[in-house]
């Protein structure tokens, strides 16, 4: 069955020299109290490219800039009751950024940030990810091994469909 109306957003998988990925933590209150660690991105406005929207979501939420049109690695449709309010799904479509490590800054503020849930940035190895035994979540869900792939064989041919 179509998406009769999709939330299409764009994420930047950001790499650093050492293959450690910049990652949000999202504190979700509702319904249930739900920490998520997720690539840095947001929806696509109405009128905007994909790339665009990623430069703008970048500089807002981490502080980086993107020259030039990243490589399309990963697509995502997450179709799950409650996901993206007023949507019906989710579309990510995932781009490779490869950078030094920096310490991010984006141009919101604490308050902004943390009105879209976001409490926290950092940096982890893949196989931080992997052994992690805490509770909280990492998004997409296959995010190590998804990773520890792509990392390893370097940009697929063509987008590689994940699953929730």
């Amino acid at each position: 069955m179509p998406f009769v109306n999709p939330r299409h957003s764009v994420r930047a998988i950001i790499l650093d020299e050492d293959d450690r990925i910049l990652l949000c933590r999202f504190a979700i209150p509702e319904p249930e109290a739900t920490v998520v660690w997720a690539i840095p991105g947001g929806r696509i406005e109405p009128g905007e490219t994909p790339f665009a929207a990623l430069n703008r979501e970048l500089r807002e939420e981490v502080g980086l800039a993107v020259p030039t049109d990243p490589p399309h690695v990963w697509h995502q449709e997450v179709a799950a009751p409650g996901h993206a309010e007023g949507h019906d799904c989710v579309v990510n479509d995932y781009f490779l950024v490869r950078t030094a490590a920096f310490t991010p800054s984006g141009t919101l503020s604490g308050d902004q940030l943390a009105a879209e849930n976001i409490t926290s940035l950092k940096w982890w190895h893949p196989r931080e990810i992997a052994s992690y035994a805490g509770a909280d979540l990492f998004s997409p869900r296959s995010l190590a091994t998804s990773l520890t792939a792509l990392i390893t064989a370097g940009v697929p041919p063509r987008p590689i469909l994940l699953g929730l």
